[in-house]
């Protein structure tokens, strides 16, 4: 997000930050008050936070005094509508959606990983999907909407889902079944190019990964590497598992919109249900037996490191250290507060 540096408000600047920029890395996004920066393909998580750590300190050192950074899934008290950006895509945006497109004031963090081999991309995508409810539960980080607590731990998924394909994403049953979808949805015109196949994970169809985009954008560096380490570590895990030939199923998707819905609403502090049996547990015994199963993985594709700042976003993540600043201090004091702690 881009904010006005005396006020923290949201600042529509980010044409004119492009421009001055000059740097690939840093991109435009539908909102006027938002940038997104870009990281290349790298070998592992270290590797990828590296080269976001040097694109949050450029972006903030090369913004100077056109406006302030700062990481989270929604602002804390701007309206809930705002100015898009121009641009013949971006336009089509707004003419398609109207007030709902001026309300996509959201922000992510998306997370691709490369798991090599169709049948075993396919597999994993179809069983990482039942997984997105525990990821969303540790990166929830937008509880402050419009100038008051939501009472929500992420109130992003529900805006996003004011737009077709949003939230949770089907199963495929194969990649010609797919490719069916896409060529129905150019025709019809409901999906002019496979980048607005929006899901909160999707097969990326040009990068050959597959992308996880429910967490929403981490305050802090260390966040975003927790964040980063566990969807990594999860995909390895599941490729793992694949390849001993051991059966990946696909479960339900309502059953696993149920913990999705536990997971934008409470965060780490809910619970959760078994997808086979339907018994509950609280999220936070879930999401550590799932980094317990996870550790030795972390350690052999070396985000170990990394996936301990996920451990730590299981007792306080952002929604939380957010809803305490501003129980504290106010709202418009938690949001001056994300812009302090953007290179943290």
């Amino acid at each position: 997000m881009l904010l006005d540096p005396e006020t923290f408000d949201l600042a529509p600047v980010a044409v004119e930050a492009v421009e001055s920029l000059g740097d690939p890395r840093f991109k435009l996004e539908l909102p006027a008050t938002q940038l997104e920066i870009v990281v290349p393909p790298s070998r592992s998580v270290p590797d990828a936070i590296a080269a976001l750590i040097e694109g949050r300190h450029d972006l903030a050192s090369g913004l100077g005094d056109l406006a302030r950074p700062a990481g989270a899934g929604v602002h804390p008290f701007h309206s809930a509508e705002g100015l898009l950006n121009p641009g013949e895509r971006y336009e089509r945006t707004a003419r398609e959606y109207g007030p709902i497109a001026r309300r996509q004031l959201v922000c992510a963090l998306q997370v691709h990983v490369a798991v090599g081999g169709a049948d075993r991309t396919l597999a994993v995508y179809n069983t990482l999907r039942s997984y997105v409810p525990e990821l969303a539960a540790l990166a929830a980080n937008a509880p402050l909407h419009d100038g008051r607590d939501t009472e929500l731990a992420s109130i992003r998924p529900s805006i996003g889902e004011l737009l077709p394909r949003q939230g949770m994403p089907p199963p495929i049953p194969s990649w010609d079944a797919f490719a069916e979808d896409l060529r129905w949805g150019a025709r019809s015109g409901t999906v002019p190019e496979p980048r607005v196949w929006w899901w909160e994970l999707r097969p990326h169809a040009v990068f050959g990964t597959l992308e996880l985009r429910v967490p929403d954008a981490q305050t802090t560096l260390a966040e975003a590497a927790g964040v980063a380490a566990l969807a990594h570590a999860l995909v390895a895990w599941l490729a793992e598992r694949f390849d001993a030939g051991e059966p990946l199923a696909a479960a339900p998707t309502w059953r696993i919109e149920e913990n999705r819905w536990s997971a934008a609403r409470w965060g780490v502090e809910g619970t959760m249900a078994d997808l086979e049996s339907g018994e509950r547990t609280p999220t936070r015994e879930r999401l550590h037996a799932l980094l317990d199963k996870l550790e030795p993985v972390a350690e052999r594709i070396g985000c170990a490191t990394e996936l301990r700042s996920a451990r730590a976003l299981v007792e306080e993540n952002g929604a939380l250290r957010q809803r305490a600043v501003a129980r504290e201090r106010g709202v418009e004091a938690a949001t001056a507060w994300l812009a302090e702690r953007f290179l943290d």
